[in-house]
């Protein structure tokens, strides 16, 4: 009895090279996939802010930062984006998750998290900023998620919906 188990332990010990490779590389992986989500994030911003500002004749509509780049995207710390409309503002924060893969506050497995927050001076003279949380989710298309808490309704990022939230603030 005593020798099966110290054969089993072996044979454990002797797996975990591999073992700890392949989380090494599972983890460069989803690395990886975090900046190419952060940047793309960006990129509809930035198409979405172009496309506006096409169509103006006289305001601009800012997007901060302005360019992106996979190098941008902060493992250990929120990352920031921000439309400006003439102080109507659009705030996009999202961070890694604390583990490879969560499922922890959205139904889909995610690799990153956040908010948008939509404020303009009515939401601030009424104390209410709106938020709606972000996940950039696992599936057979890595995709930007939101969740709106307060209706539970969900969707994807893309242009239409960051117009709708646009929209509330003019």
């Amino acid at each position: 009895m005593e020798k099966n188990r110290l054969k089993k332990l072996a044979v454990k010990i002797d797996a975990l090279p591999e073992r700890d490779t392949q989380l090494a590389m599972r983890a460069e992986q989803i690395d990886g996939l975090r900046r190419a989500g952060a940047a793309d994030l960006h990129r509809i911003c930035a198409e979405l802010v172009g496309s506006i500002n096409s169509l103006l004749s006289s305001v601009v509509v800012e997007l901060s930062p302005d360019s992106y780049s996979t190098d941008s995207f902060h493992d250990s710390q929120p990352n920031l984006l921000q439309i400006n409309l003439r102080g109507r503002l659009l705030m996009i924060e999202f961070r890694a998750t604390e583990t490879l893969i969560s499922s922890e506050e959205f139904r889909a497995p995610y690799i990153m998290e956040g908010a948008v927050r939509s404020l303009n001076q009515d939401y601030l003279d009424r104390e209410a900023i709106e938020e709606q949380f972000l996940y950039y989710c696992l599936d057979r298309k890595n995709v930007w998620r939101f969740f709106d808490a307060r209706t539970y309704r969900t969707g994807l990022v893309d242009q239409d919906y960051l117009v709708s939230l646009l929209e509330r603030l003019v």
